[in-house]
């Protein structure tokens, strides 16, 4: 059985809930490069993050289970500054503490980098915020 992409993720936990969903309506999945990511989040750009493979058979409808779920997702957590529903989870690499730590373990050698921060990004007003 061939296996496709539905989605790809750069966590454990937002790719299991997924992956979980689609079992729930019995939909035949399972993650690829999970232990590479969750082992060592470095390598995540370099393998293209945990994807989500779908029986081609399902993935029409696997897709369509992802796109409501997300919907509805937004829907319950529209943009605090102007309400619209055109949100997502970004990664921001632009507060001063990412780049410190990053350049101090590059000149150190020592340590990881800083983690980039995810915020809620709303693409219509540009307001950038965290979830409370």
């Amino acid at each position: 059985m061939n296996f496709v992409i539905a989605a790809v993720f750069d966590n454990y936990i937002n790719a299991h809930v997924t992956l979980g969903r689609l079992q729930e309506e019995h939909i035949n999945c399972w993650l690829k490069d999970e232990n590479t990511v969750t082992i060592d989040p470095i390598l995540t750009n370099a393998v293209g993050g945990i994807k989500l493979m779908v029986a081609e058979p399902q993935i029409e409808r696997a897709l369509a289970l992802i796109a409501t779920d997300r919907q509805e997702y937004q829907q319950q957590h529209p943009c605090p500054q102007c309400g619209s529903e055109n949100i997502d989870l970004v990664s921001t690499p632009r507060k001063p503490s990412n780049w410190l730590g990053t350049i101090t373990s590059a000149v150190l050698g020592v340590g990881s980098a800083t983690p980039i921060d995810k915020v809620y990004h709303c693409f219509d007003c540009g307001n950038e915020y965290e979830m409370e």
